[in-house]
């Protein structure tokens, strides 16, 4: 088949949904405790928080100019091979295989795991095979076990996905509303807003040094401007993937319409609910708190005492549940978190497959790839993405490849978007039913941060960033080794 045969089931709100569905895994209900940590200031948190929601509107709003353009399969991968040529393309599309997705859907399938570890601890009391710093237990199964239920589910068809899709995303929506309005209005009796927001811009990062203890340094002028643009990687991963709705384009009813405003609306409201989160989190509990030594056991002043920068396991969302539904919030967090990381795996592996799709008609991905299914599905694709997602399940490497990931998207989206202004000069005359929203005011606003964001990675993280380097050229001898003598011979 080929992919006019695909079929156009999903609407603006199915797209939506897979945006914001996409985007809101496990990270905000984890990683303001060490964003907390590293800048002791509830100001700059709010500000670090603020400046992720603006970095991924932009790109969202300048993305929705490619994809009203090149409404297809694929998504970015088209742009880019558009706008640069296939070893590009390839590039991108190589890292996406190899850790860009699949890490993601292996680090969040995990992550269900884990949670699904506090009504059954047996899943992730007992080690079942340990080789060096790797230690698999029940989680990685039950994250395996997820990835092939959900990959089943959407070979059958589109349908099957967006509505899984729907049911989980929306559910997700309403539980963060909730702990956010209820998190607000209780911050307003609690005190914590006035302790949090007094000397709010007063920073200092708190570390752990070799011998065990914690050091605490004050930071100002570009001290504080290089942490800054080091933590940030915590919350750009929390924002990531709102550009899988571009790989699914194929799939969508009135691309060149829906795909721009599905963009602008799921960044938009994941934006305010991650804000709000954290305002909710500053209403809840302390900023400041000490670490717990021992066994964390959930009681008020034990969660009081740890604030938001030591909460237990950095769990800092199921410490503000804690405070406003006492001993069950361990419970509810749980299942908010296993319904948010099902249905952020479930976008993740409904799109993915189309942008492999999209390589392999390309001659850029495994042949079978492009082959679509009886249900209009390119299973084929979707079977060898989640294989490999299975794989990085048990590398017991999640942590590393997350930041190889969220790295390696930011290259990219620096390259997609340089594209953009690369097509707006060499084909003035495309059909543009879209038009990048204050082009080229703010598409270059999202390259400068980008750039800033990348190189403070690279200077002051860099054997993080340095493997993600190392990975994405790895992808050139790959090109010309396999698919250009390939095409050659050809």
């Amino acid at each position: 088949m080929e992919e006019n045969n695909t079929k156009k089931s999903l609407g603006l709100l199915d797209a939506t949904f897979l945006v914001a569905g996409s985007m809101i895994g496990s990270g905000i209900f984890i990683v303001s405790s060490e964003m907390s940590r590293d800048l002791g200031s509830s100001g700059w948190l709010l500000f670090t928080w603020l400046i992720t929601g603006v970095i991924t509107l932009f790109g969202a709003l300048s993305y929705g100019e490619l994809a009203a353009m090149f409404p297809k399969a694929g998504g970015q991968f088209v742009y880019i091979r558009e706008a640069w040529g296939k070893l590009p393309s390839f590039l991108y599309g190589w890292t996406t295989f190899a850790v860009i997705q699949t890490g993601v859907i292996a680090a969040v399938g995990v992550a269900f795991g884990k949670f699904a570890g506090v009504f059954f601890p047996v899943l992730v009391d007992k080690t079942l095979f340990e080789y060096g710093a790797v230690k698999i237990n029940g989680a990685n199964f039950v994250g395996v076990g997820t990835i092939l239920l959900l990959t089943i589910i959407n070979v059958r068809g589109i349908n099957y996905g967006k509505i899984i899709q729907a049911i989980f995303t929306s559910s997700k929506l309403i539980a963060l509303a909730v702990l956010i309005v209820a998190g607000i209005i209780v911050g307003f009796y609690s005190g914590f807003f006035d302790e949090n927001f007094h000397n709010m811009w007063e920073a200092s990062s708190t570390k752990k040094q070799a011998d065990g203890s914690w050091l605490t340094t004050d930071l100002a002028g570009v001290g504080l401007m290089i942490v800054l643009s080091t933590t940030i990687i915590n919350s750009l991963f929390s924002s990531d993937a709102w550009n899988n709705v571009t790989f699914i384009a194929g799939d969508i009813r009135n691309p060149e319409k829906n795909l721009p405003r599905a963009l602008f609306l799921g960044t938009f409201i994941v934006t305010i609910l991650y804000i709000l989160a954290n305002v909710a989190y500053l209403g809840l509990l302390p900023l400041h708190g000490t670490p717990f030594e021992g066994d964390f056991v959930y009681t008020k002043e034990a969660v009081q005492s740890t604030g938001i920068q030591f909460a237990s396991s950095d769990r800092v969302g199921t410490s503000a549940a804690y405070m406003l539904f006492g001993n069950v919030a361990n419970l509810l967090m749980a299942i908010l978190i296993m319904i948010s990381t099902f249905g952020c795996n479930n976008g993740l592996i409904m799109a993915g497959s189309r942008l492999f799709y999209a390589m392999s008609k390309d001659g850029l991905f495994f042949s079978k790839a492009s082959k679509l299914n009886r249900f209009g599905v390119p299973a084929w694709a979707m079977w060898i993405q989640s294989l490999w997602a299975i794989a990085l399940c048990f590398s017991g490497s999640y942590g590393i490849l997350i930041k190889f990931a969220t790295f390696g998207s930011m290259v990219f989206y620096i390259v997609t978007i340089l594209g953009l202004f690369k097509l707006r000069r060499t084909m003035p005359d495309a059909h543009r039913p879209y038009k990048a929203f204050g082009y080229p005011v703010i598409p270059f606003l999202y390259l400068v941060f980008a750039a800033v964001i990348c190189v403070s990675l690279t200077l002051f993280t860099f054997w993080d960033t340095f493997g993600s380097i190392l990975l994405i050229l790895a992808g050139i001898p790959i090109y010309y080794l396999v698919f250009k003598k390939k095409e050659a011979i050809e």
